[in-house]
């Protein structure tokens, strides 16, 4: 055969299978390098297609209809000279991470143990030919490796990404004839741009930006501090979103890094940060990528700014990178490549950490071993932002030995008097007409509670103009427009009171005179409290937070977080103080248990010989989806479902969709479907017929209307 081919491009012109591995072994190099890993790098490139020298995958790529297993034949050339880790990647880096196995597995089964008996028992097609063409070359796996499984599980991911990205870009430039446009981090050109931005806070106006402005000011000195784990402990209101990029692009400088992810834990307020990086930067820079992130109106009107974006979403190859808390963390555990695209690029990357306390407790352990993976053997700073720092110390020293966080806002300033713009208030029992009565008295009040139900109960009992109901009920748009009308009406100085789900609770930026919350954990009561005199314009004194407890029992998820939080407040006076919250956290981990920090067993699973990728990957899931999606024909998501209907469905539409869906469980899912309110699609979801009167304009989603009672839970 005259030449062996990797590619072949719609209009003819060839690539050979030695410019291709060549090619994605320079980009595996380069990637792999941020964290001492070259070697290792361009051995995978070099290997990972070595099974297309077989005489059947070239009659394939000719157009022959023949299968041919060629990522076996590179990961067993990998094994042969024991290269265990590479050899994971390239056997998966088509269809996703392998479980290890064990050696008693048969030759057909997908685990890396039962593909290596493939080869070894001669199952595969000859691709000898590859040895006139390349020379392999030698790496060691690093110390920290052999000694501890969890670091080479970690470790095996961070090479799988780099292989994956480095063999579709290598492929993707042959393709379309010319490179992807690359997007490094110039810290010194959005340091400028961060600098013209905060020049007119100085000098400060009023004690409050005094305060503000001393903090931006100590993040900024402490970006020159050195690479590893560091706290943000501000108050709500002290700045905290600004202050923290401060640091970010401060240490970016001193440190030469590659790029800042900003982790937030809610959609909800992931799109009023983004917003912010990019006045400061220019949306050039920014990159918000999770589930309801769209880059185009159609595909057919996307501009190069959103393709940019929408290419960049693949391997966060951008600046700045605002996601969630589930992008993040669901990327780092799980096997198939279109999510693992992405890790390498968190080598030698600013990683901040917005609601530090959101952190989900049944992942805890995971989440903090996989913060702790990179800061230790990746290059990457991490930084835990809140107001309401949980105490990780023990398990970041269990997980981090030897590097303890340094605190970027000292506890004095944090605790200072101008920061304290409430006062809270133990109300102990109230009924529901107790605290509407309250809420009506106070011309404009907030109202936080634990379950929907419990926020439509009161709603129902709120009367007159300008009262408002807040819960995952409403379609994310719907929740929108009623926020803004929110803040006209406060604004105003008009009437409103508003009953609400914890999902106005963190980053909604709301300003209240009155807040009410349902007993919860102390940290929730305090972003409760960040809802009120936000911008610190009234006396602390009238401005009341009241805690109490209904005249119905919380949620069973609640009650661990309440009794700890009664626990905390029981106490000490002053819940804002850093040895309530402290109180509080240790009462918490210590009743939930290590057990409960991480309910699936990651940890230990991944630190078995074995090393099962795929297992846990099915296993990770931050938030666990029993949920089924209903689309709902509001405002421009008439339009949108119009489009859906049609079939021509992208992954454009789906995310715009997104601003229009609320997710439901399987029985309401059943019982609206009984109805008959539903149309339902081929890929799981439903439409809603509003013409069943089951969405209204006040609270969303009715999910039981035919008693003329909606359940909410």
């Amino acid at each position: 055969m005259e030449q062996f081919l990797a590619h072949i491009s719609e209009d003819g012109r060839v690539q050979t299978l030695a410019e291709h591995l060549h090619g994605t072994a320079r980009l595996c190099e380069a990637f792999a390098s941020e964290f001492q890993a070259g070697l290792q790098g361009r051995l995978m490139g070099l290997a990972h297609d070595l099974g297309k020298y077989s005489e059947a995958f070239q009659r394939r790529i000719r157009g022959a209809n023949v299968r041919v297993d060629h990522a076996t034949a590179g990961a067993a050339e990998c094994a042969r000279r024991n290269h265990i880790a590479e050899a994971f990647a390239v056997a998966g880096h088509h269809g996703g991470l392998p479980d290890g196995g064990t050696r008693t597995d048969a030759p057909q089964k997908p685990t890396l143990q039962g593909r290596m008996k493939r080869a070894k028992e001669g199952l595969l097609e000859p691709y000898d030919a590859w040895r006139q063409e390349l020379a392999l070359p030698e790496a060691e796996l690093p110390e920290f490796c052999r000694r501890d499984a969890l670091a080479l599980s970690f470790y095996i991911r961070m090479l799988y990404s780099c292989l994956v990205d480095a063999d579709f870009l290598d492929t993707e430039a042959f393709m379309q004839g010319k490179a992807r446009e690359a997007h490094p981090l110039d810290a010194e050109a959005l340091w400028e741009k961060l600098t013209r931005y905060t020049e007119g806070w100085f000098p400060p106006k009023g004690a409050l930006n005094e305060k503000r402005c001393e903090i931006l000011r100590l993040c900024m000195a402490g970006g020159e501090g050195e690479k590893g784990l560091y706290t943000l402990t501000v108050p709500t209101g002290g700045g905290k979103t600004v202050a923290s990029m401060a640091f970010a692009l401060s240490h970016a400088r001193r440190h030469g890094m590659k790029r800042i992810i900003y982790v937030i834990p809610y959609t909800s307020i992931i799109e009023q940060t983004a917003q912010v990086f990019r006045d400061i930067f220019g949306a050039e820079a920014v990159l918000e990528h999770h589930s309801n992130a769209g880059f185009a109106t159609d595909e057919g009107e996307m501009t190069k700014a959103s393709a940019d974006a929408m290419r960049a979403a693949e391997n966060w190859d951008m600046p700045v990178v605002v996601t969630t808390a589930v992008q993040f963390f669901e990327s780092l555990y799980a096997s198939k490549s279109s999510r693992c695209r992405k890790l390498h690029n968190l080598a030698n990357a600013v990683i901040l950490f917005d609601e530090a306390q959101m952190l989900p407790l049944n992942y805890l352990r995971p989440c903090v071993a996989a913060i702790s993976q990179l800061v230790a053997h990746y290059g990457a700073s991490a930084v835990l932002c809140t107001a309401t720092q949980p105490a990780l110390g023990p398990l970041f020293d269990e997980l981090l030995p030897g590097q303890r966080a340094t605190e970027l806002c000292p506890a004095a300033l944090a605790g200072d008097a101008v920061f304290r713009r409430t006062t809270f208030r133990r109300a102990g029992a109230l009924s529901w007409e107790d605290i509407a009565g309250e809420m009506a008295g106070a011309h404009q009040a907030l109202c936080i509670v634990n379950s929907r139900r419990n926020a439509l109960r009161l709603f129902e009992l709120l009367d007159g103009d300008g009262c408002f109901c807040l819960t995952t009920l409403m379609a994310p748009a719907h929740r929108r427009s009623v926020l803004e009308q929110v803040r006209r009406r406060l604004q105003a100085g008009e009437r409103c009171l508003v009953s609400s789900t914890s999902l106005i609770e963190a980053g909604v930026d709301v300003d209240f005179p009155a807040v009410f919350r349902e007993e919860a954990g102390l940290d929730s009561v305090l972003q409760a409290a960040g809802r009120c005199n936000r911008e610190g314009r009234r006396e602390a004194g009238g401005s009341i937070v009241t805690v109490f407890r209904p005249d119905n029992p919380p949620p069973r998820l609640f009650q661990t977080a309440i009794g700890a939080g009664r626990t905390a407040m029981a106490k000490h006076d002053d819940f804002a103080s850093a040895g309530a919250i402290e109180a509080y956290f240790n009462e918490l981990l210590d009743l939930k248990g290590q057990a409960a920090q991480d309910v699936h067993g990651i940890l230990s699973r991944m630190g078995e010989p074995s090393l099962p990728f795929r297992s846990v990957a099915e296993d990770f899931h931050l938030i666990e989806n029993d949920t089924r999606t209903v689309y709902v024909p509001w405002g421009e998501g008439e339009a949108l479902i119009a489009r859906y209907r049609t079939g021509r469905r992208s992954r454009t539409l789906y995310r715009e969709l997104g601003q229009y869906a609320v997710n439901v469980y399987e029985q309401h899912f059943k019982n609206l479907c009984h109805m008959g309110a539903l149309e339902l699609q081929e890929d799981g979801a439903a439409i809603l017929l509003l013409e069943n009167a089951v969405y209204s304009e006040t609270v969303g989603l009715l999910l039981e209307p035919e008693g003329g009672q909606a359940e909410f839970i």
